[in-house]
């Protein structure tokens, strides 16, 4: 299925700007802008979300905007957006950029332009209370998720894994990319790289001072239908569950 990038882009902005985001442009590559979208007020929970950091995951740029169009970005909470990160990638269905980058193995070095626009960004913006990032996974056959917990606040990552399993159950395996699993579909990781040289976002912002993450991912095997539908109830459900527990109650909960 080809991916109408420019179509989606002009789409998101469309609807982000009616629902009171600003837009800015992070990069520009290969005849794409990549935009940010942000809505603050002067106090509040922080949630950040990003999507589309691989071309070949069309499934978290396509929840996004259906959650825009829907009115899921309630009034109260500083959002802060990024719906397609690699729009070179997304264009042809390849992982990488159209350099051959992996976007999300280069937050430290910062190789790319892709990446080197989003960190000057985010290092622009406050540091959000919560980061969700959306992904899919070739090789899995269930929804699973990692989760980056810095002591502030409950897990919601069972929640989360429960909310979901009527569209697409947990993955079974016990080990899930080289990590064990906590819990069927829950990998807790520390927030320290794989690799040294090679940080995803998601250790970024844990260096930046983000306290607790998750990064969602369906399975790619499955109808994008399906997927889509999956990634919008777990981010429904993480930032329902994280209000209450992060944002309402004391912080004082360790991870379950």
């Amino acid at each position: 299925m080809i991916f109408d990038v420019h179509g989606y882009l002009e789409e998101f902005h469309s609807i982000a700007s009616d629902s009171g985001f600003l837009r800015e442009e992070m990069a520009s590559v290969g005849g794409y802008q990549i935009p940010a979208y942000s809505r603050k007020i002067e106090s509040g929970v922080c949630v950040y979300i990003s999507s589309g950091c691989h071309g070949d995951e069309p499934a978290g740029p396509r929840a996004l905007l259906e959650l825009m169009h829907e009115g899921f970005f309630l009034e109260g909470i500083n959002w802060l957006v990024c719906p397609l990160l690699n729009p070179t990638g997304m264009t042809v269905g390849a992982r990488e950029n159209m350099q051959g980058l992996d976007l999300n193995r280069d937050y430290l070095q910062r190789v790319s332009v892709e990446v080197r626009g989003h960190v000057s960004w985010l290092d622009s913006q406050p540091v959000p209370d919560v980061f969700l990032s959306l992904h899919e996974d070739w090789e899995s056959t269930g929804f699973y998720l990692y989760e980056i917990q810095k002591d502030i606040c409950q897990s919601v990552a069972d929640k989360v894994l429960t909310e979901v399993e009527s569209v697409i159950p947990r993955e079974p395996c016990d080990t899930i990319d080289g990590h064990q699993v906590r819990q069927p579909g829950w990998i807790f990781h520390s927030p320290e790289p794989d690799s040294p040289g090679q940080w995803p976002e998601a250790i970024f912002m844990a260096e930046r001072g983000t306290p607790v993450s998750y990064t969602l991912e369906t399975p790619s095997s499955l109808e994008l239908g399906c997927r889509v539908r999956c990634h919008k109830l777990a981010v429904q459900c993480a930032v329902r569950e994280l209000l209450l527990t992060c944002g309402g109650g004391d912080g004082s909960n360790p991870p379950s």
